[in-house]
């Protein structure tokens, strides 16, 4: 690899170490066919397709399809694939056992918390094995079963949490309809069946972001699926990667009515507060999973609509006027928590939604990332106290 000079680039010290710059934005580590995001151009893609076109002409389990296989389904392999899936969905007796427990242990933290154990221990009852001693069948296979029993785990721990009993999983359902079907005990209307699956088709994957590089950190030391997939759950419940959406929604709630927008925003960008839901690390255009989200989201319409589109266009103004020269729009989490709410998603469930589409796109990175042999290592540059320091004696009595 070579070295740059400065600009926060890549520069090789005299011991041959490489220092990057912090958190390695912008710093390639690895090659992969499952997609990118091209920030300044407002695109990103899985596979050679937009996602975003993906998301708007086709169902979840074909995009589901395209990561695991690398194309899209015909429609024999399309239906074959989702009575495959579905019937995947259940969960283990070993796993149901300990859910009620689980999720009053995790009744505070929420069910991505819970889901962290959970699908460790489906990993142990199911018999996962180290990938590093699996072959490619093997590892997809299990793939597809942590990704089918996910939202089945989700929500049943959501509803445990609230003293209500988990509503069983249904074949004849897509995945989107049959997860709302589970949170809720109703089958849902098509209408926020379709929304919610565009949404989760859009959150699939979106490149080498935090809990994806942890994902393919965990695969690169061989461990099993389970593993890797709790490692990157742990990774997205952080705030600032996927546990703002429900952040976004209390923005509109704290700023509360049209009239008050300008001075509410003026004061939280004045005191340097960041305002949820704007802004973006790689967009420096509009996100294109916003654009997409605030179409779907203006199709029902309403007046938390109408003020949500009153907001994003009051802080762009605003943020425009006090930091020029930084493009800064709304990101998925703005409006991805308007059209949760519109289809009756509570807030605490916003992540986990979040989270039971993401689980593809690791999967996908996970199958990548067992193919390389080598091990993700990288260095750090102490900084402490200059060693060796003698170590004091003991003092004694």
């Amino acid at each position: 690899m070579r070295s740059s000079g400065g600009g926060g680039g890549l520069a090789a010290s005299g011991d041959g170490v490489i220092e990057a710059p912090r958190g390695l934005a912008g710093v390639v580590v690895t090659r992969t066919a499952i997609g990118d995001v091209r920030g300044g151009e407002g695109f990103y893609h899985y596979r050679q397709y937009s996602a975003v076109e993906l998301a708007q002409k086709r169902s979840f389990e074909d995009v589901w399809y395209l990561m695991v296989h690398g194309a899209l389904p015909d429609a024999g392999q399309s239906a074959e694939f989702r009575r495959q899936t579905a019937a995947l969905r259940s969960i283990p007796d070993a796993v149901n056992g300990v859910l009620p427990a689980l999720a009053e242990a995790s009744a505070r933290s929420g069910p991505l918390a819970g889901l962290r154990t959970a699908l460790s221990l489906f990993g142990a009852a199911e018999g996962f094995l180290p990938v590093y001693d699996t072959d490619g069948a093997r590892r997809r296979a299990e793939t597809l079963a942590a990704c089918a029993v996910t939202p089945t785990l989700l929500t049943a721990l959501h509803r445990l949490g609230r003293r209500l009993e988990p509503v069983a999983p249904r074949e004849d359902l897509p995945y989107a309809a049959n997860y709302l079907y589970m949170l809720t005990g109703v089958e849902p209307e098509p209408a926020y069946a379709r929304a919610v699956e565009q949404y989760l088709i859009s959150t699939i994957d979106h490149g080498f972001n935090a809990s994806t590089f942890t994902a393919r950190v965990i695969t690169s030391t061989g461990a099993d699926v389970a593993a890797c997939l709790a490692g990157a759950v742990g990774a997205l419940s952080g705030p600032l990667h996927g546990g703002a959406p429900s952040r976004a929604l209390d923005t509109l709630d704290a700023i509360g009515s049209p009239e008050r927008i300008g001075s509410w925003i003026r004061e939280r960008v004045l005191a340097g507060e960041r305002i949820m839901g704007f802004g973006h690390p790689v967009y420096r255009t509009e996100d294109p999973r916003s654009r997409m989200l605030r179409g779907i989201a203006e199709q029902f319409g309403g007046p938390r609509v109408e003020f949500a589109v009153e907001v994003e266009r009051q802080v762009e103004a605003i943020l425009a006027e006090l930091k020029p020269g930084r493009a800064l729009h709304t990101n998925v989490e703005f409006y991805a928590g308007v059209v949760m709410e519109l289809c009756g998603l509570p807030r605490e469930m916003f992540t986990p939604t979040f989270a039971s589409a993401r689980v593809i796109g690791w999967s996908a990175n996970i199958l990548e990332q067992a193919e390389d042999s080598k091990i993700i290592r990288p260095a750090a540059r102490y900084v402490g106290p200059v060693p060796p320091v003698p170590v004091p004696e003991p003092i004694r009595d």
